[in-house]
Formats: structure tokens, sequence, C-alpha cells
């Protein structure tokens, strides 16, 4: 059996009103289990304590071998397996090498941001994800708490007096 875990959540009808929550959580050093929004909300994840991503650098680690890749074929075909001279260009010509360096560089570093946020999120072919509720990708925003973290009595009065629209809870 997969482990499941309870969740308490409450749903805000904006954006502003989910920030002033957890604004208050903090402030009351409630451990939130995690937040959901429609769209992303500027200023989120300092509140939320969230680090910058680091995929940029994957991206630039991606971009730099297709760079090598695109420059060392080139090199290796037209210096070596098939050397001819077209257009009065010699061999190794680096200026023309470039158009096909560009492409294979954002070819390289699109592909592998893709595969590596897919990774990275658990997302791919049939994964089926588990969602709280329907509306948060929608128009609702959200709150989490891991009932075994936070006291459910707590949390009920958190989300009362931060004005979410709904409570609920889940088992996923």
């Amino acid at each position: 059996m997969a482990n499941t875990t309870d969740y308490i959540y409450g749903l805000y009808n904006d954006e502003e009103d989910l920030m002033d929550a957890i604004k208050v959580a903090n402030a009351e050093h409630l451990e939130i289990r995690d937040v959901y929004t429609p769209f992303p909300v500027h200023g989120l994840d300092p509140l939320l304590g969230l680090e910058e991503s680091r995929l940029h650098i994957a991206g630039f680690v991606y971009g730099g071998i297709g760079t090598l890749t695109a420059f060392l074929g080139m090199t290796w075909i037209f210096t070596k397996d098939w050397p001819i001279i077209f257009g009065g260009k010699p061999y190794w010509s680096v200026p023309a090498f470039i158009p096909i360096t560009f492409e294979l560089t954002v070819l390289f570093a699109a592909i592998g941001m893709v595969v590596s946020f897919y990774i990275v999120c658990g997302m791919g072919p049939g994964v089926q994800e588990k969602t709280l509720d329907d509306r948060i990708t929608d128009d609702k925003f959200c709150i989490a708490f891991d009932k075994s973290q936070v006291d459910e009595h707590t949390a009920n009065s958190f989300f009362k007096n931060t004005g979410a629209g709904e409570i609920n809870t889940k088992t996923l």
C-alpha cells in the first residue's frame, strides 16, 4: 500500500487573502505543507522560504553540451570525414559553423531543461497527479497543512481567522 497523508486545507478566493494568511501562519509558526495557486503569485516564494530554482544552471550546462556537440561534430565532419572546399571556404571555417552551433545550443538547452523539470517534479507519461481540490487549478488559492504536523483545531481556527472560504480535509 502506498504512503498516504492526511491534509487539512483552506481555500481562498483572492491571492491577497492568501498572502496575508501565509504571513499570519509564519507569525504563529505553523508549518505549511504546501500552497497551491492557479497562477504564479509574485512574492510568494520568499514568504514560504523557498530558494531560487537551479534550473538555469542546468540549462547552461545543457547549452554548453549542445555547443560542443555542434562545434566538434562539424569540425570532425569538415576536416576529417568529408573535407571538401566549397564556395572558397577553408575546411575549418568557424564563421560557417556559428548558425548550426547556435541552433544546437538552444535545442539541447530546451530539451534538457524540460526533461530535468519533469524529472524533478515527478511528472511524465502515465503519472496520475493527486490534487486536493480541482478548483485549485481554476480560481481558488489553497494553503494545506499536514494533519500530523498541525492540530486540526488549530488549523480550523487559523483558516476561520484568515478568511478562508472553505475548510476541507483529504487523504492523498
